[in-house]
């Protein structure tokens, strides 16, 4: 049981940890992390009285998954975070094993934040409880208790609840496991946030032939973008197949229509929405400005977190860079939101250069560093483009895309994610110290992973086989996260 966690020993765990986390080469410099543990799912993403607000799940104690907080931190643009006091703790009878995902909504002038209550008996038994607290300053928060138990029919493993507003009316989905060990994603309905009334099944296992697809489905999100109606999910228990599913559980996409007066949804394909190593449970919300913004964890879940080399500096895991949304022929399309390049500096330009069996180019590059490239001709060739001890390659002939980075357990090990792409017409890449994010052809396929390359590794090397035509732009990104 966690419910003696108390605000003033979360902060004396981060005095305690921060000299030894300051002499972590490998902190990341533009993107939000701890200050001192374990973070994952990014949680109750939202506008509020001027600002963003990014909650997160914490574990301030351990870089292992235990006590689970609501880590806080809050932005005027997006890019420079100000962490707050802790906005959750673990310490009521319906949370106390922990306070898990859940989102964000104003309303009233108050902010809404929904969760789900984790509590685990003696033998290990779960029970879930989605939960409301209220702020009205958005950082203290008054929690009102549990709202919605689990229905006849689903497992404890009930979460995640994301809270919006949709025809005249509050709709929240939830990612839900049948008793068959399906995995769904659910609806409640409610008229003042704090009533609500379960609707049924939005879509999953045995729905529009998703037969086998997935043992629970975790962090939805549903959202309009454009002309199509999309839900974010990331689904657990996917088998590989072929370059798809990679990773331990997945995390994509359904796009298609949502029937206003059933709220039925009919729906193309899972997408993947990310082919790198580290990713998972993004979150949306729309701002101020009508833009569709996603950020993500930058981690992906139980995959050995004190294999990292930050573990031995008390911390593990990130943030993504958030990113836009836009729905473009028949894509879900992601790219860095524009705030982003307000820090980017001393720009390097190189304009129709030319790679081929002699001819190379190689950039000095700092710890922090964004370069963008733009395919002028290429044919049939490949393009090979070497960060300290990973690789970036397009086959034109093959149409695959190919990342490749050190494994973590074995740094003579290398290990690849792949994609299919007809055309390469542009890459950005985003390079932090530990942290890689690559968008091609304008956010079509994003690759996010972790990185734990050669601390003096100071080049980036472009070579080519076949003759290639390239324009070439290299930034420096500031330093905009404190130690």
């Amino acid at each position: 049981m966690n419910n003696n966690v108390t605000k003033d020993m979360v902060c004396k765990q981060m005095e305690k940890n921060q000299p030894l986390i300051a002499r972590d080469p490998y902190r990341l410099h533009y993107h939000l992390m701890p200050s001192v543990g374990l973070l994952n799912d990014p949680n109750g993403f939202v506008f509020f009285k001027g600002k963003y607000h990014i909650f997160y799940q914490w574990n301030p104690f351990a870089v292992e998954h235990g006590v689970k907080c609501w880590g806080h931190s809050i932005s005027k643009d997006l890019i420079h975070w100000q962490e707050v006091p802790v906005a959750l703790l673990p310490d009521q009878w319906y949370d106390q094993n922990g306070c898990y995902s859940g989102s964000a909504v104003v309303y009233q002038n108050q902010l809404y934040v929904f969760y789900t209550g984790n509590v685990r008996d003696n033998e290990g038994n779960r029970q879930s409880y989605q939960c409301l607290a209220i702020s009205n300053d958005g950082i203290h928060f008054e929690k009102k208790g549990p709202i919605i138990q689990v229905p006849d029919g689903y497992t404890a493993h009930f979460r995640d609840p994301k809270v919006f507003y949709m025809n005249e009316a509050w709709w929240m989905v939830l990612g839900a496991q049948t008793e068959a060990k399906n995995g769904e994603v659910v609806l409640y309905r409610s008229a003042d946030l704090w009533n609500w009334t379960f609707a049924g099944t939005l879509t999953g296992n045995g729905h529009q032939g998703l037969d086998h697809f997935g043992y629970m489905w975790e962090c939805p999100d549903l959202f309009q973008l454009g002309n199509k109606d999309i839900l974010l999910v990331c689904p657990q228990g996917i088998p590989a197949q072929g370059f798809q599913y990679q990773n331990i559980y997945q995390s994509g996409y359904f796009a298609g229509e949502i029937e206003k007066k059933t709220m039925s949804f009919e729906h193309d394909a899972f997408v993947e929405l990310d082919r790198g190593f580290d990713f998972y449970a993004p979150q949306t919300m729309q701002d101020q400005e009508g833009r569709r913004i996603l950020i993500g964890w930058m981690g992906n879940a139980e995959e050995g977190s004190s294999q990292l080399p930050t573990a031995n500096y008390g911390w593990v895991h990130a943030l993504t860079v958030p990113r836009q949304l836009d729905w473009k022929d028949g894509t879900l399309l992601q790219y860095p939101v524009e705030e982003f390049q307000q820090l980017l500096e001393n720009e390097v330009r190189f304009n129709e250069v030319v790679l081929n069996a002699q001819q190379l180019l190689s950039l000095c590059v700092d710890k922090a560093f964004a370069v963008y490239l733009t395919v002028e001709d290429m044919k049939q060739s490949c393009l090979n483009i070497q960060i300290a001890g990973s690789q970036i390659i397009y086959d034109s002939l093959l149409k695959v895309f190919t990342f490749k980075r050190k494994s973590f357990t074995s740094y003579q090990t290398m290990e690849s994610r792949h994609c299919k792409l007809d055309t390469l017409s542009d890459i950005l890449i985003l390079k932090d110290t530990s942290s890689i994010e690559i968008f091609l052809n304008q956010g079509e396929e994003v690759f996010t992973s972790r990185v734990f390359d050669d601390k003096n590794e100071e080049s980036v090397l472009f070579t080519a086989d076949g003759e290639i035509k390239l324009d070439v732009k290299k930034w420096d990104v500031r330093r905009v996260m404190d130690i």
